[in-house]
């Protein structure tokens, strides 16, 4: 704690009574680039805002810890560095004595080593994460933004949080892109780049980083809009929002989660935007007025639209329409209605919820590239919420018709060491190759197994079933699985493990799942294969670097 503002909370404070106060006004001179805040999950929750010059410029909740903290948060505060921010809180002030501000955020020391921190997926430093948003490529960088509060690891607040990365594994935090303002919080919404300066906010030769997004306050939500022109570092919001108000056409207050894209044939801009029951399509020629096109009921949240080359053919195209759930149909899409011609279907579950693809993949790439959220905790941890691996998704011809397929990127690769390769092993064989590898936070495992007087076979750790695979109910861990062979007596997995989740991929991205690790589990019989009379035909086995090295 610096004596600057050692003095000022000094002074401050001999204008409290000694008895406990539930308002407090707190002014601190910006010097650091950090304000670093207690928090105790035991404490209420109460209203925070800073002030700047007379302009308010931040409100939101937090559970100031009235004593012990049980962890701490902090927020960038280096836009307002030499000037004053005055503090005001509603609630319990004893925590005001130990907010301080500094250039490391408090615990940085041990980030990303603490007990239950993913070793190879990303979590934010502090704080809540849902939704991945506004993810996009731009002159050499992926941006991930994502529902985010920082100042607690429980949903509220709702924000932008911003990381960007070169290669969509390692990820460097930045600060908050969208904080929420007197229209309300900032949910879900997408990415895009203005390269025609539709919309006139370009500078100069530098195309405008347009994201569109979801306000959520008094009563009902909006869609509004937000530009940047210094690669996402920060963000302007349009003076005109909002530019959807569809709550009296829906009756309902059910409408979020924009999902912007140029569409070429047309030249113009598509929004999907989840409206009430499913999935409503807009057009746009400057990104800020929009006219509703067309609805395509059965879905909920966060929708995505895209077209996808089946078989790798480029000339045989289909249009595939998601939904948070991760269900999914194929069809056709003209720019202004999509038309499904199957479905619904899935292709993952699990922890996964609110997956996004990626918006500007060159050409010369073209990938289509998902991330997820997964829906899971870490036990003791300021943090909570975590991004999946990115996996590029196909459309590939199957026995049912064309389905999606995902496997992890090919970036992923650089993870992981192969230590260990063996066939057509016994299961008790197989068993003794997994042993040495019981007590690694992180590992990936491959493997093919063959039943023969098994109905049911799988792959376990301490328990819990990693894979669980009854051959005769056509079940993968409790959902529906049919081989694409389907008399097969062989199943294959490719399980990527870390701290406090497992990711598997069936027969080679034709079906995916997440689940969280239980740590501790039933037993301690660590790895194990089971099954009666199982064969594991073929096993591989990788050591995993950690992305924060």
């Amino acid at each position: 704690m610096n004596n600057l503002f050692k003095a000022t909370l000094a002074a401050c404070l001999l204008t409290f009574s000694a008895v406990n106060i539930q308002a407090a006004d707190l002014p601190i001179k910006i010097t650091k680039k950090y304000l670093n805040f207690p928090i105790s999950q035991s404490q209420k929750r109460a209203v925070m805002q800073f002030t700047v010059g007379g302009k308010k410029e931040r409100t939101f909740n937090i559970r100031l810890a009235n004593g012990e903290p049980e962890y701490w948060v902090f927020y960038d505060v280096s836009s307002f560095k030499g000037k004053t921010v005055t503090i005001s809180y509603q609630g319990d002030n004893a925590g005001l004595l130990k907010i301080y501000q500094d250039d490391k955020i408090a615990g940085q020391d041990s980030m990303y080593n603490e007990k239950n921190r993913p070793q190879y997926h990303f979590t934010t430093r502090r704080g809540w994460i849902n939704d991945p948003n506004g993810l996009i490529f731009f002159e050499g960088e992926y941006h991930m933004f994502y529902q985010h509060n920082p100042f607690e690891k429980e949903w509220e607040n709702m924000s932008w949080g911003h990381a960007a990365s070169k290669d969509m594994i390692h990820w460097q935090e930045l600060a908050v892109a969208l904080d929420p303002d007197d229209s309300g919080t900032m949910f879900s919404g997408s990415a895009v780049i203005d390269y025609d300066n539709t919309a006139g906010f370009n500078k100069g030769k530098t195309p405008a980083m347009v994201v569109t997004y979801t306000v959520d306050g008094h009563g009902k939500q909006v869609q509004s809009m937000a530009y940047s022109v210094d690669k996402g570092r920060t963000f302007t919001k349009y003076s005109g929002n909002p530019l959807i108000d569809s709550k009296e056409k829906w009756n309902s207050q059910d409408t979020r989660d924009p999902r912007v894209f140029w569409y070429a044939p047309g030249k113009h801009w598509v929004l999907v935007l989840n409206e009430r029951d499913g999935h409503s399509i807009y057009n746009s020629s400057n990104l800020k007025d929009w006219k509703y096109q067309s609805h395509t009921t059965g879905f909920w949240e966060c929708p995505d639209l895209f077209e996808l080359p089946i078989d790798g053919d480029k000339t045989k195209t289909k249009w595939v329409m998601y939904g948070a759930s991760n269900t999914y149909m194929i069809g056709s899409f003209d720019g202004k209605k999509f038309t499904p011609e199957s479905g619904k279907h899935f292709f993952s579950s699990g922890t996964i919820y609110a997956a996004q693809t990626f918006t500007n993949i060159p050409e010369s790439d073209g990938r289509r590239i998902q991330i997820g959220w997964a829906r899971l905790s870490h036990s003791g941890m300021p943090f909570n919420g975590m991004m999946l691996l990115p996996t590029q998704l196909t459309l590939k011809t199957t026995k049912d018709g064309v389905r999606l397929f995902s496997s992890p990127i090919k970036e992923t690769e650089q993870l992981f060491e192969k230590v260990g390769q063996w066939s057509n092993l016994k299961e008790v064989e197989a068993n003794e190759k997994l042993k040495e590898f019981n007590i690694t936070d992180r590992l990936r495992v491959k493997a093919t197994i063959k039943l023969s007087h098994a109905t049911s076979a799988g792959l376990g750790f301490n328990g819990q079933n990693l894979l669980d695979y009854d051959m005769s109910a056509n079940l993968v861990n409790g959902r529906f699985y049919s081989p694409e062979e389907m008399t097969s007596m062989e199943i294959t997995v490719d399980c990527y493990i870390d701290r406090t989740s497992a990711e598997m991929f069936i027969d080679n991205g034709a079906y995916s799942y997440s689940l969280q690790r239980k740590n501790g589990g039933r037993n301690n019989e660590g790895y194990k294969f089971w099954g009666n009379n199982i064969e594991v035909k073929n096993l591989e086995i990788y050591k995993v670097k950690s992305i924060w090295e």
